[in-house]
């Protein structure tokens, strides 16, 4: 059924989410700016708006935006300095499909920051490409990251399954003619997700579903490596 897979990053490989919120919050409230949870995960995870909206609507001037935008990148960088590790289960669901389909990343991180992130996870050396932030133009929710990974796939887009954990991942995927699976994160556990192929708990329950898409005979649960 799927010849392809996209994998979002952030949220879907990793726990990343919760540390680039505290690099947004942080460097707001720098300038009286206050970000409360449910404000970036409404403008950043459903709308798919940087957070730095909020200082703009402010009043204050283009430079001092992107010198917060220096200052967030520079905190959240930062904070991956600490080590990120994959998220339960990612490593063997990783290892699993890559036996069965191509895969990619496709992920609004910046490639620094995502360097950052998987220095010691190993996780990049399974997958066929990766694209980030400076791949694109245009980020998620638009369709454009989804159409260029669809485009250097060489597959049909009823070959392809995206991989996400938020609202403007899935609207991302399917105004690009992709199917998505979602595994809402700890940012978005209470959130709706309109249009997805599938909704389900975590990465291992997402590696079941697609196996036994892949396999309809063997049903769910059947092991990865059979």
């Amino acid at each position: 059924m799927f010849k392809g897979l996209f994998w979002d990053n952030d949220g879907i490989l990793v726990d990343t989410e919760p540390l680039y919120f505290r690099a947004m919050r942080d460097t707001l409230a720098e300038v009286g700016i206050q970000l409360p949870l449910d404000l970036y995960t409404r403008i950043t995870l459903e709308e798919g708006r940087s957070s730095l909206c909020l200082a703009r609507q402010a009043g204050f001037p283009p430079s001092e935006i992107e010198r917060l935008r220096n200052a967030k990148n520079a905190r959240y960088s930062n904070l991956l300095q600490t080590g990120i590790q994959p998220l339960p289960g990612v490593i063997e669901a990783v290892v699993g499909l890559r036996q069965h389909c191509s895969m990619a990343i496709v992920t609004s991180s910046l490639r620094d920051h995502f360097d950052l992130i998987h220095r010691h996870t190993g996780l990049p050396q399974h997958f066929d490409f990766i694209l980030t932030r400076e791949d694109f133009q245009l980020t998620k929710p638009h369709p454009e990251p989804y159409l260029k990974a669809l485009a250097r796939s060489g597959l049909k887009a009823e070959e392809c399954l995206v991989i996400e954990d938020t609202r403007r991942g899935l609207e991302a995927a399917t105004a690009a003619g992709l199917r998505c699976l979602v595994i809402p994160s700890g940012l978005t556990p209470q959130a709706s997700f309109p249009g997805a192929w599938r909704v389900v708990t975590d990465v291992t329950a997402a590696a079941d579903v697609i196996q036994a898409a892949l396999y309809p005979n063997h049903g769910l649960g059947t092991c990865l490596e059979c």
